[in-house]
Parts: C-alpha cells; structure tokens; sequence
C-alpha cells in the first residue's frame, strides 16, 4: 500500500493547463479570489490583533445557515448567503458587546461567542437536518471541486463564469475598492484609535465597516473552502507576508501573490495527493509561510552578524587619538 499517490506529470502539472483547463481553471480562478479578498482583509486583522474574529464568523455562519433554510425550507443560495451574513453580524455584534460592557477581554468575549453559536448551528442541524436536507460537511469543510459544476452567470447571451466564482470576484473587487477608499482610516485605525479620533476619524464606525466587509468575505468564501479553513485563507497570506515587509502597500501585494501560488500549486498537490482541493491549497500557503519564516530568520541572523562586526571594528578617530 503506498501512501503517497505515483507522480503522473500528464495527470497533476500538463492536464490542468491543456484539456481539464475548462474545470481546473475555475477551481484555480476561485481559489485566488478567496484566498486575495479573505487576505486583504485578514491584513488589518493581524495588525488589530484580531485574528480569531475571523475564525468565529467562520464558525458562527454555522446557525444562520441552518435557521435560513428552516425559514425558506430551501438549499437555494440566495438564502443560505444571507443567513450566514446576518449571522456574521451578529457575531460581531455579540462580541463587541461582552467585550465593551463587560470586564471580559476580547479574546474571550470571541471564545463565548462562536463556541456557543457554533454549538447552536449544530444543534439545529441535528434537528432539522433531516427536513431541511443540510450538508453538514459541505458547510464545515466546502467543496472547491465543484465550482465547476454549478449554473454559470449570463450577461448578454454570453456565458460570464459560475455563481460562486462570479460573486466572489464581485467581493474581492469591492474589497479592493473599499481598501482603496479608506486606506488611510484603515490605517490609522489600526494602530492607534486615540489618534484616529483625533484626527476626525471615527474608529468605531471604520472597526464595524471592517468587521461587515469581513462577514461578507468569509460568507462568499465559506461555500467553496468551508467554515474551517476559511480561517487560514484568513490568516496566511497576511502573516506570510508579514515576514518579508514592514509596508503596508507591499505586504498587500505579497498576500495577493501568496494567494495564487497557494491556488496554482494547491490545486496540483490536490491532484497529485487526490486529496481537497482546498485543503492542499492551505498546505501550501502554509508552505509559503515557512518559508518565508526561514528568510526572516536568515535574514535577522545576517544583520546581527553585520552589527557585531560593526561594533567590534575599531573607530579611526579613537585609534588616531
């Protein structure tokens, strides 16, 4: 029994690129898209530190899924993409809410609040699945495959793409767009709120325009990667990028370069491994960020030797003295 599948070039690197272009393509197309908008928004996450209120509205869409189709009664994904926003919102409601009128931190006000929606998505599930007929699987771990396989947009007689792919496009430009715009409150805002404030700007209403841009982008994203590993498209493109740059303006140029060689090479390991798809596209965003953390290191050593060397040469002016 071997445990890893024989390497077939034809099959893994030459066959998504000639014949299967058609499937493989969108599958690629969709993981960048995910991978850029969920990114560019995990940006000012990490410099919040706020990471994990990704990772409870990813979990948190759970409930609101499961309630929007016991309202509609339907699998329809009018109904399911607005179930999970609402319930993204208020997730993010819930959080802010403990953390401002409690003594409770924020890391934990996030543990209450996706520990206990997630518990109540499951519940409802375990309920109401059989009438509903839910996917529990599809929503926890998505199924980027079949991307492919759903109806296609038309826009004057012509063919545009899939749904999934054709409104996570319209997400990752508007994120784009919005990144733009407020660049600078997103900016200031993220590292000093005081100063923000004094400025003119108000931090408050810029931190709950993020944390709504942020549900939209996990709820568009969640039906392709799933709730789970929506997290680590999230958060791996920013922290990798991290490594590398101190600038903002670069670290967003290398998050959207991670997320398509994450898409690219993911979609490869997929077939080679046949294993998710996109599962393998995070292993190799976690790749990526491994080896970025090795450059880091590297780097950091090279300068500290530099700056040893420097410190032990003797000074001129003292040796002339």
């Amino acid at each position: 029994m071997n445990l890893i599948p024989e390497f077939d070039f034809q099959t893994v690197f030459a066959g998504p690129w000639t014949e299967d272009f058609s499937s493989y393509g969108w599958i690629m197309l969709m993981g960048f898209l995910v991978a850029t908008a969920c990114g560019l928004v995990g940006n000012y996450l990490i410099l919040r530190r706020m990471a994990l209120v990704g990772d409870a509205i990813s979990h948190s869409v759970l409930p609101g899924i499961a309630v929007a189709f016991i309202v509609s009664n339907s699998r329809g994904s009018v109904a399911m993409f607005v179930g999970a926003l609402v319930a993204g919102i208020v997730t993010t409601i819930i959080i802010e809410t403990i953390h401002k009128r409690s003594r409770v931190k924020q890391d934990a006000a996030i543990g209450i609040a996706f520990t206990s929606l997630f518990a109540l998505g499951v519940i409802l599930i375990s309920l109401y699945a059989d009438k509903v007929d839910l996917d529990q699987e599809c929503v926890l771990y998505g199924e980027i495959a079949f991307v492919p396989l759903q109806e296609s947009v038309k826009f004057a007689g012509h063919e545009i793409g899939p749904v999934p792919v054709v409104r996570m496009g319209v997400v990752a430009l508007v994120v784009v767009a919005l990144l733009i715009v407020f660049y600078k409150e997103l900016l200031v805002t993220s590292f000093d709120a005081g100063l923000a404030f004094s400025l003119g700007i108000n931090a408050t209403a810029v931190h709950y325009g993020l944390m709504s841009m942020l549900s939209v982008v996990v709820v568009s994203a969640f039906e392709s990667v799933g709730a789970i590993l929506v997290i680590a498209m999230l958060i791996l493109p920013g922290a990798t990028a991290s490594l590398l740059s101190q600038r903002l303006p670069a670290i967003h140029l290398l998050t959207v370069l991670h997320g398509a060689l994450s898409a690219v090479l993911g979609t490869h390991l997929g077939l080679w491994l046949e294993c998710s798809i996109a599962g393998a596209m995070v292993v190799v965003g976690t790749g990526w960020f491994v080896l970025a953390w090795w450059v880091h290191l590297l780097c950091n050593a090279s300068w500290f030797r530099r700056a040893r060397q420097i410190r032990s040469e003797p000074d001129p002016a003292h040796a002339l003295s």
